[in-house]
């Protein structure tokens, strides 16, 4: 992220722009849509500043008493409307780096520099600095301000939504963070990845989809799974255009990060009115609830942490489909999860969820950090004899050449006994669902090659249609 030069030439000018800029406070601030503000603070800029000499300016008063405008030349002026802008209308100094779509993360832990999570660098120091504790502890109350989630003393901890979809955790005061306050932004993407973007990246190839594809139609509940900037959020969003178009989907969520085509689509956030607020807080437990009266066709929580996966598992019984996103790194690891505190799903229930897709961030030999589904796992069920759980590994990850491997091949349960069979293929042809697995994957690969197709819409859109058409 590079600003303009001419920003170091304005330094000394600023204060006087904002000084006069101060008396439209009020106007500015009554101005909800951005593109609003930017006009009126544009039109400020112009009476306040001019590039025509003292001596033929001639501009004086506006209406409001304001002295002589400020002298300033081209480059200066262009200067200040970018800095008007950039500390007015966004996040200041940080403005740069969420305009960067390479950058996935920008972080701040304490009086110092600010860091940034790069697509392709990968972690790198900034040129931005909090040099002192109060400087620190102004920009990161000002920053709850910008955001409407005031942090205080009292009130210390934020968790939030950026206009653009970002989420963005202040932690505020040395009290709990010794080396002062601190604040994390984990961008938001924007147009969701796609399926096919996922097949070019690595992540999975035409085979994985075409069974995700079969599995979500059916309607199967499903969990990606893995650690934190794993990526599964984003292949979250790319599996939800096989959901079938004509679906009723709830999406339920902390921070609004699930992205659906659908266009029968509830939208459901959490609400945390702090400590000090009146009114009552919505978690993901109440919105859970809710959502089982409204008839959804389709439940995605955006991740599943505590007691609402009772709920989810609850709504999986009743033949509601879910799928999440899960903290875990392997499939034991999720079922001890969720059979722990504080989700206690019983041992018996974990057989309503019936596919894990476990995902990672992994190191390739030539050392680029890249995302992989590692597996894609059917959990098949729990024996109460041996205590034990049963699952078969559909698809995995061979890190030794960067391929997927398919275990599952003419061996997969829930392909045979569960597609098949509500296909009402006869015991003794169900091997057959395999030929229309690799038919579809070919489909992909052709859409894909041949025609062109990648984007998030058009991928739906081509879906959509083909089952409309019933050719799939």
């Amino acid at each position: 992220s590079i600003e303009p030069t001419v920003v170091v030439d304005v330094d000394e000018i600023m204060p006087q722009v904002e000084d006069r800029l101060i008396e439209w406070a009020e106007e500015i601030g009554q101005l909800e849509e951005e593109e609003e503000k930017k006009e009126l603070l544009m039109q400020l800029i112009d009476q306040i500043c001019t590039t025509k000499p003292p001596a033929v300016n001639g501009k004086g008063g506006n209406g409001r008493n304001q002295p002589t405008a400020i002298y300033v030349s081209v480059q200066q002026l262009e200067g200040i409307r970018y800095r008007v802008l950039r500390d007015k209308v966004g996040l200041g100094a940080l403005q740069p780096l969420l305009l960067d779509p390479y950058i996935e993360d920008i972080s701040c832990s304490g009086v110092g520099a600010i860091f940034v999570e790069h697509k392709v660098f990968k972690s790198l120091q900034t040129t931005i600095v909090f040099g002192q504790l109060d400087e620190l502890d102004d920009f990161v109350v000002w920053l709850g301000e910008w955001i409407k989630s005031p942090v205080t003393v009292r009130n210390p901890i934020v968790d939030a939504t950026l206009p653009d979809g970002s989420r963005i955790n202040i932690v505020y005061g040395r009290e709990i963070s010794k080396r002062g306050s601190n604040f994390t932004i984990r961008k938001f993407g924007g147009t969701p990845i796609s399926v096919i973007e996922l097949i070019e990246f690595g992540t999975l190839d035409y085979m994985m989809a075409a069974y995700l594809s079969l599995i979500l139609e059916d309607g199967m509940n499903l969990f990606v799974v893995g650690a934190t900037a794993s990526g599964k959020t984003t292949t979250l969003n790319a599996l939800n255009t096989f959901i079938l178009p004509e679906a009723k989907i709830v999406t339920i969520e902390d921070t609004p990060e699930v992205q659906v085509p659908h266009k029968n689509w509830v939208r459901e956030v959490t609400r945390d009115m702090g400590r000090q607020a009146v009114g009552s807080s919505v978690g993901m437990f109440d919105l859970l609830k809710a959502a089982l009266r409204q008839r959804p066709d389709r439940i995605i929580v955006g991740e599943i942490r505590g007691e609402e996966g009772r709920i989810a598992f609850q709504a999986m019984q009743t033949g509601h489909g879910v799928m999440s996103t899960f903290h875990a790194a392997s499939v034991e690891k999720l079922i001890q999860r969720l059979t722990g505190d504080p989700i206690n799903i019983p041992k018996t229930y974990i057989d309503n969820l019936n596919v894990a897709v476990i995902q990672a961030a992994v190191r390739l030999p030539n050392k680029r950090m890249v995302r992989r589904i590692l597996s894609i796992n059917e959990i098949i069920g729990y024996d109460p004899y041996s205590e034990s759980f049963s699952f078969l590994e559909a698809f995995r990850w061979n890190p030794a050449n960067d391929t997927f491997e398919f275990p599952g091949y003419m061996n997969s349960f829930l392909l045979e006994e569960r597609i098949a069979l509500k296909r009402g293929i006869p015991p003794h042809k169900r091997k057959s669902i395999y030929t229309e697995l690799k038919r579809r994957a070919k489909v992909f690969q052709r859409l894909h090659q041949e025609k062109g197709v990648k984007s998030f819409d058009s991928f739906f859109s081509i879906l959509a249609e083909a089952h409309r058409q019933k050719l799939i």
